[in-house]
């Protein structure tokens, strides 16, 4: 999550208002408003890799995926997101423009400044979403996903994925090939990789 903005606690109302006069997005959780930082073109890469596999897997489908510009309103948090990717098949997000609140799949793609609060307070206040079926962390770096599947008893279980493995989207019956969600930037990791350290004075 980005820095507070300054000023009085806003409404969810206001906070509606104000965000589509802005160009830039900013999240909001408890009256607070935060901007958003931008984000590494691997980042976006993936999260269109995966947006675009799943949007081809759902066509003709109830379920409507979305990326990173459509709001996400958690009502029992008092708060709205945008996460990386998202699918909701509820035909009461069929009928809102402005934010979707009964996702079943949600997706946030790691980054440094972000990934401590996505793995904890933020996936937190997304377990209060009860259509929330999965929730899935994509870690560029190490090549590897982590997908949280809620079970029949309402537990939440990790299903770890890393190197070539195909990741499962048991949510939308879908199996994704390592290759295909992290296509294009391998040439990137491999630069990233063999650049030396910076040395410390």
């Amino acid at each position: 999550m980005g820095y507070a903005q300054q000023g009085s606690p806003l409404t969810a109302a206001e906070y509606l208002a104000w965000e589509e006069t802005q160009e830039q997005r900013h999240e909001y959780l408890h009256g607070e408003v935060f901007a958003m930082a931008g984000a590494e073109d691997r980042h976006v890469t993936v999260a269109l890799n995966i947006a675009m596999a799943l949007r081809q897997h759902l066509r003709g489908s109830a379920c409507q995926t979305y990326i990173s510009d459509m709001r996400l309103h958690v009502e029992a948090a008092k708060a709205y997101f945008y996460p990386d990717v998202m699918v909701t098949c509820d035909p009461a997000d069929q009928a809102s423009r402005l934010f979707k609140a009964h996702p079943l799949l949600v997706v946030e793609v790691l980054s440094p400044a972000t990934g401590n609060y996505d793995r904890g307070d933020k996936f937190a206040h997304y377990r209060r979403l009860a259509s929330l079926r999965e929730y899935v962390l994509v870690d560029i770096d190490r090549r590897a996903t982590d997908v949280y599947r809620k079970g029949s008893d309402g537990l939440w279980v990790l299903h770890p994925y890393a190197g070539e493995e195909a990741v499962e989207f048991a949510s939308v019956d879908l199996r994704l090939a390592a290759g295909e969600l992290f296509a294009d930037i391998g040439e990137v990791a491999e630069v990233a990789a063999a650049s030396p350290p910076l040395q410390g004075n």
